[in-house]
């Protein structure tokens, strides 16, 4: 068994690497197959995504890859709307079946609208060119709305580890358009640090979490990511996405309906 959690790992770093899309939407499915309940998978994968994340935020800030402003204002959002979540959690903990029977369904729905989000993210790039933008920037709105999306994004990613990767990033495509792609991913990816390990402790509190799964995952999603990234814009990024977006529609169906 640890044998398929180091694959596992190493193929979903290698993904990662790759693709660019967040390990939650891939991870947490395989953790589930592997027969894990929703609430471990969740926990496990959440701490796991917090410290293969790490090192990409000081390659980001090495670069300047990062606003921490709007990291900030994400967080604002988030941080406390992920203890809520977990604090509900913790309500609930007497009905086991009705945790992970919410965390299943919550998984399903994120994985269809990140899904969507792989296959709009193009558009939505060329959407996002306009100057102009979708609201004012530095307005209160504007503001507001960036701190909605970091509640939204809490809630989510607590409930089914998925969302801060591909959501986040195509949700400030839309509310900042005028900031270089790399460090929209730069941004949100210290953002979902923070998120990922605050989540991920908080399960841990809950006893979601398998230490011995999330080593053996990160032995082989370590030289996974590390293989990926140097293969990253090699492969056919126009046949990868599809794919991707197809297998996550499948099991996110799956988990729905």
């Amino acid at each position: 068994m640890g044998v398929g959690f180091v694959v596992s790992g190493l193929i979903v770093g290698f993904i990662v690497g790759v693709t660019g899309v967040g390990g939650g939407s891939l991870m947490t499915p395989i953790l589930l197959f592997f027969g894990i309940s929703p609430a471990t998978a969740v926990g496990t994968d959440l701490l796991y995504a917090s410290i293969t994340k790490a090192g990409g935020v000081w390659v980001h800030h090495k670069h300047r890859n990062i606003d921490w402003k709007v990291t900030g204002l994400l967080a604002a959002g988030s941080v406390p709307a992920s203890m809520l979540t977990l604090w509900a959690l913790h309500s609930l903990k007497a009905d086991t079946a009705a945790i992970n029977g919410l965390i299943k369904h919550t998984l399903g729905v994120a994985l269809l609208l990140t899904a969507a989000a792989i296959l709009a993210k193009p558009l939505i790039q060329k959407l996002s060119a306009n100057p102009a933008g979708f609201l004012k920037a530095d307005s209160g709105q504007h503001l507001a709305a960036t701190v909605t999306t970091g509640v939204v994004l809490g809630v989510i990613v607590t409930l089914s580890s998925i969302g801060a990767g591909a959501l986040g990033t195509v949700a400030l495509f839309l509310l900042y358009p005028l900031i270089p792609t790399s460090r929209l991913v730069g941004t949100e990816i210290a953002h979902a640090v923070p998120l990922t390990m605050i989540a991920g402790l908080g399960h841990a509190g809950l006893g979601n979490l398998d230490w011995s799964v999330l080593s053996f995952l990160l032995m082989g999603s370590l030289p996974g990511i590390y293989i990926g990234s140097h293969l990253s814009g090699r492969l056919p990024d126009r046949f990868l996405r599809p794919l991707l977006a197809l297998m996550l529609a499948l099991v996110g169906s799956k988990l729905v309906f």
